[in-house]
Parts: C-alpha cells; sequence; structure tokens
C-alpha cells in the first residue's frame, strides 16, 4: 500500500507542476531561479527522453503503457523477494512513467519546465519531474543490479 501511495504521490506532485508551468510559464519569458545556472522555461516535448524521436505520440503511448503494466507486473509478483529500495525505485519510475503518459494522452505531448545551464556553457536538455522519478530510479536499478550479490 505504502509503494502505491508513493506512485499516487509522484503522479500528482508531477502533474501540479505541469499545471503550474501551463499556468504561469506558457507563452512568458523563461523564469529565472539562478542567473546562468537555473530557470524555468515552458517546453512541449512531443518526443521521448531530451526531445528525441519527435513526434511519435501514439508509439510512446504504447510503449509507456506496455512498460508500465510490465514493471508493475514485475512488482507485484516478485514483491515478497525485492529488497526495499528496489521496490522504492521502481515505484519511482512507474510514478514517473504514468506522469508522462498522462500528459501524451491528454496533451499529445510532455510539459517540460525545468532548465539548467552547466558552469561550461552547455544548455542541459528541459525535463519534469516525472523525467526526474525515471532517471534517478533507472539509475538506481542499475546500480543495484550491478552490485547484487547472486546467489548460485
Amino acid at each position: 500500500m505504502v509503494f502505491f501511495i508513493m506512485v499516487l504521490a509522484i503522479v500528482l506532485i508531477d502533474q501540479i507542476t505541469k499545471l503550474a508551468a501551463i499556468k504561469y510559464l506558457k507563452g512568458n519569458k523563461p523564469f529565472i531561479i539562478i542567473e546562468d545556472f537555473f530557470q524555468l522555461h515552458y517546453v512541449e516535448n512531443t518526443g521521448a527522453a531530451f526531445g528525441i524521436f519527435k513526434n511519435g505520440r501514439y508509439f510512446f503511448i504504447i510503449i509507456s503503457i506496455l512498460v508500465i503494466i510490465f514493471v508493475a507486473f514485475f512488482v507485484f509478483k516478485y514483491f515478497n523477494s525485492l529488497i526495499l529500495t528496489m521496490k522504492i525505485a521502481l515505484s519511482m519510475f512507474i510514478g514517473g512513467a504514468i506522469g508522462n503518459l498522462i500528459d501524451r494522452i491528454r496533451l499529445g505531448y510532455v510539459v517540460d519546465f525545468l532548465s539548467f545551464r552547466l558552469p561550461w556553457g552547455y544548455d542541459f536538455p528541459v525535463f519534469n519531474i516525472a523525467d526526474t522519478f525515471i532517471v534517478i530510479s533507472t539509475i538506481f536499478i542499475m546500480v543495484m543490479l550491478l552490485f547484487s550479490k547472486q546467489e548460485n
């Protein structure tokens, strides 16, 4: 139940921040938080992560639904054998994936608004809260898989 609440909380936070981005940022200049480093900048992303594969709405909807179903099935099937950090990471992943799926279905694109410029002048691709949870959870999952002890 706790993990379901975690997924729901991630989806709600993601959707609330995207609604705020639409209301306050769309059609306006970026809102600078830290000069030359961090700003809130409204972007409509019709592609995948960081804007790659533009205009693949239906493809991404289908793939997202399949991945969410697969990961949710995996969590339910192996719930008792998964360690706590894996359960948390998979919940974060599902929450982020659902957040972006809602945008694709409802709007036809994903709302992005977090924009960073790295110190050497590189403008990091604009992203959102759901993307953050997807990336962090994927890193956690990879680290856990790479460093897990396998029983023979």
